[in-house]
């Protein structure tokens, strides 16, 4: 298995082939949901081909966007079953990418430890003290998708779905979880803030 070519591969098309609206669902962001796995693979001790192969589906995980802007994780997987036996993946190395990419799909049903891991990286920023930064390009992206209408739309939306969030490791849980509910409070003040 070649994982770095494998990984250039994805991240050449990513970095070219993403439309200019997906303001979230970036280029950027595969690449914080790819360091996040990374910092969180090392504090969990994940090594060798779980490493490799976590890392691979951090970077297929929101592919499916290049093709469509539904089902896109399920796209996704099909786009790295087309592309990884290229680079040395086996259907067995495929298929455990495919289920951590899948378990991204909203809501959340990680079945697995590195899933796991993959699911809390995705949604890092929710207990980050970048929240706020990146949540903006989120609300850019569903405004011009038409998914939100205005800010007290998308403010309601992001109550909503912080409320029902969880993180599944006992690292995102002790760190992010704790921040996660001071943004959702502040969320919640802006909303009462303005009527």
């Amino acid at each position: 298995m070649d994982q770095p070519a494998a990984e250039m591969y994805i991240l050449g098309k990513l970095r070219h082939g993403l439309p200019k609206e997906r303001t979230y669902h970036s280029f950027s962001h595969t690449l914080d949901v790819y360091r996040s796995v990374v910092a969180a693979a090392v504090q969990e001790d994940i090594e060798g081909e779980d490493l490799d192969l976590i890392r691979t589906a951090a970077l297929y995980h929101d592919s499916g966007f290049l093709v469509s802007d539904h089902e896109h994780e399920k796209v996704g997987c099909e786009l790295a079953r087309e592309a990884l036996p290229r680079f040395g993946y086996s259907a067995e190395q495929i298929e455990r990418v495919c289920t951590m990419v899948m378990a991204t799909k909203v809501p959340q049903q990680p079945q697995n430890h590195l899933s796991k891991i993959l699911c809390d990286a995705d949604l890092d920023y929710l207990g980050r003290s970048d929240f706020f930064r990146i949540g903006t390009t989120l609300y850019w992206e569903f405004l011009h998708y038409g998914v939100v209408k205005d800010e007290r739309d998308w403010n309601e939306l992001q109550v909503r779905f912080m409320t029902q969030h969880t993180y599944f490791t006992e690292l995102s849980r002790a760190i992010r979880e704790p921040v996660k509910q001071k943004h959702l409070q502040m969320v919640k003040d802006w909303l009462v803030n303005n009527p």
